[in-house]
């Protein structure tokens, strides 16, 4: 069993790498885990709203990471030996009725959680991770064969980082915690 001060690590150490050894390749048993992490994630109403495309062929993830690169963004995505693709399927009607009513879509709050046990696993696996969500999603999706009436919000690259850890900039914790009432 985990020890909570491992998970807190954890949870310090996860940083956004845009920067990756591209001659190291990502073991099998390692992204089958991660992904493992991704797939028990908890999502609403136990809907499961995500398929996972896992890029990994040369050619195509080149080409998958030159759609990335838009208006001068995400060019070092070419880099990470791995891409995944994070797709919104289907969910369960619960969810979506919920959904109506609350005025919320909970397959992009699951899909976001999704992502975070992922990038969270990766790093306990030694691996860099970064969330991206602005790329030509219709070019990407064409390249894949994603259905059009499919959404792709997310993609996660993951390889081994070639640059070191570098120190988190964050808001105080007494500047976002409020207890009993709202304090903005």
């Amino acid at each position: 069993m985990m020890e909570s001060a491992d998970f807190y690590a954890l949870v310090a150490a996860r940083q956004s790498d845009r920067a990756y050894d591209s001659n190291r390749p990502v073991e099998l048993d390692k992204l089958h885990r991660i992904l493992d992490a991704a797939r028990l994630s908890p999502s609403a109403c136990n809907g499961q709203p995500w398929h996972f495309v896992v890029i990994t062929d040369v050619t195509l993830r080149e080409a998958v990471a030159k759609s990335m690169a838009r208006l001068g963004l995400n060019k070092w995505a070419v880099q990470a030996p791995v891409l995944v693709l994070i797709v919104e399927e289907a969910t369960k009607t619960t969810s979506l009725l919920g959904g109506l009513v609350k005025h919320n879509h909970y397959p992009h709050i699951d899909l976001g959680i999704a992502a975070a046990h992922l990038t969270l696993a990766a790093e306990a696996e030694g691996l860099g991770s970064c969330m991206i969500g602005y790329f030509d999603e219709q070019k990407i999706k064409r390249l894949v064969g994603i259905p059009r009436r499919r959404r792709l919000p997310l993609i996660v690259t993951l390889g081994y980082p070639a640059k070191e850890k570098r120190s988190k900039k964050r808001k105080a914790l007494e500047d976002i915690v409020s207890y009993d009432k709202y304090k903005g």
